[in-house]
């Protein structure tokens, strides 16, 4: 997964959520035709011609007077050219251009990032002779399409995906593991860090967001060598009102990208909630190797077995991928920490694992000759062989006569097969069917 980030802007109502979900073929965003109804930023990650880039839907702002537009046009244009790598601006060919589209493209003219101006609601021939005016906001790539039915939003996706570096994660150099500390405001992050620097590295207040940025710390000692990297606080999107907030949004999601092996910290006494599996969901897309830490163990009542009931409980909400270290710590106290970064360096060795066609099929043999594939329409499906594929996630490619046949459950057990025989704890694994 590159760290490479587009960010949608345009002002209110031209359809940047519409086609924000189109690209993540999912509903995230609010859509309404009442102007401004995104207020917070939306983020999520799209993929193209395998290639996937970080995607930010920047709120249509609600205009007071026109001060306050253009201050507002200026504030999320240059939060978009701040973070992103590169900007799709949308325009709405129903009205033609206005006033703020040509402030917005005046400030986008001079930004160093590429821009591609995307003019929406062209769904038929007269309206891409009429949205032929928006030649004159004088941008070089101009793309014709409508979010609503996705026509034309191919091209301007190639573009996109041109400027996209191939994924490096494959360097063959020596590479010290990157670990990100990753959770919401307030469980104990940069505790957490100070507590394994023994140093106040960070400010450590019980005020939420204090970290507005990720800290990079190069960490060597006991005979390990990584990397610790501190992020902001995730929020959840209702709560990500302030301009800072984003950016620490965004630099924690960067965060992910560029670590190995995630450190989901979570407070004991509230247990895991939603936006807590929002991040771990996210970090599972990403491919990223993870463990979970429950932090403040401290505080909790000490009863027989809080522990193991508590870890079954949330494996519970957890799943699917449910295959990950968890061990509870005290920031405070210095309580597990060490146990911690050992189960994370293990992680990135997991991740590491290059396992023998020879050993791959043995192990593959043996989980099919215990449980059969299904039989579909009164044939079996037959798996011939797997191969591991060179990819920085684990990934497993299973040759056989209807890979299309080959449904979740079983896919499931697969997958188990293989963490049993080899060890794939904390990481997210990968599994393709293809015709033999």
């Amino acid at each position: 997964m590159s760290g490479f980030t587009v960010a949608i802007v345009g002002r209110p109502n031209v359809g940047k959520s519409t086609f924000f979900n189109r690209l993540l073929q999912e509903r995230k965003a609010i859509v309404d035709d009442q102007s401004g109804v995104t207020r917070d930023r939306q983020y999520g990650i799209a993929d193209w011609n395998g290639k996937s880039f970080n995607l930010v839907d920047t709120g249509g702002f609600v205009p007071g007077s026109d001060d306050v537009f253009e201050k507002e046009i200026r504030k999320q244009v240059k939060i978009a050219l701040d973070e992103a790598n590169a900007v799709v601006f949308m325009c709405d060919a129903a009205t033609g251009i206005t006033d703020l589209d040509e402030a917005m493209a005046d400030l986008l003219r001079r930004a160093e990032k590429p821009v591609f101006l995307a003019i929406n609601k062209v769904d038929n021939h007269d309206r891409l002779l009429e949205a032929s005016e928006f030649y004159a906001l004088g941008f070089e790539k101009i793309f014709f399409l409508s979010s609503m039915t996705g026509s034309g939003s191919g091209e301007l996706l190639d573009a996109i995906s041109e400027l996209i570096p191939e994924d490096a994660a494959d360097k063959e150099e020596k590479h010290i593991p990157r670990i990100a500390i990753i959770g919401q405001p307030n469980v104990g992050k940069s505790s957490l860090l100070n507590a394994l620097l023994g140093e106040e590295r960070t400010i450590v207040s019980d005020v939420a967001g204090t970290t507005r940025d990720t800290i990079h710390t190069h960490y060597n000692l006991y005979g390990k060598e990584f990397i610790l990297i501190d992020t902001a606080g995730i929020r959840r999107k209702t709560k990500v009102n302030e301009d800072l907030e984003f950016y620490s949004v965004i630099r924690a999601i960067r965060a992910m990208d560029e670590a190995d092996v995630c450190l989901l910290l979570l407070d004991a006494e509230k247990g895991i909630t939603q936006q807590d599996l929002n991040i771990y969901s996210l970090a599972v897309k990403k491919g990223k190797g993870i463990v979970v830490l429950v932090n403040k163990w401290d505080l909790m009542p000490k009863e027989t077995n809080t522990a193991r009931d508590y870890e079954k409980e949330l494996k519970k909400r957890l799943a699917p991928f449910n295959d990950v270290p968890v061990l509870f710590i005290s920031a405070v106290e210095k309580v597990r920490l060490m146990q911690g970064i050992e189960a994370a360096l293990q992680v990135v060795e997991n991740k590491e694992r290059k396992i023998s066609t020879s050993d791959l099929n043995e192990a593959v043999q043996k989980a099919i000759n215990a449980y059969h594939p299904p039989v579909v329409r009164g044939v079996p499906v037959s798996i011939k062989y797997a191969t591991q594929l060179p990819t920085p996630v684990p990934s497993f490619a299973f040759f056989c006569n209807h890979p299309d046949d080959v449904k979740q459950p079983y896919k499931n057990y697969l997958e188990n097969q293989l963490r049993l025989a080899f060890n794939f704890k904390g990481v997210p694994m990968r599994l393709f069917f293809r015709k033999k």
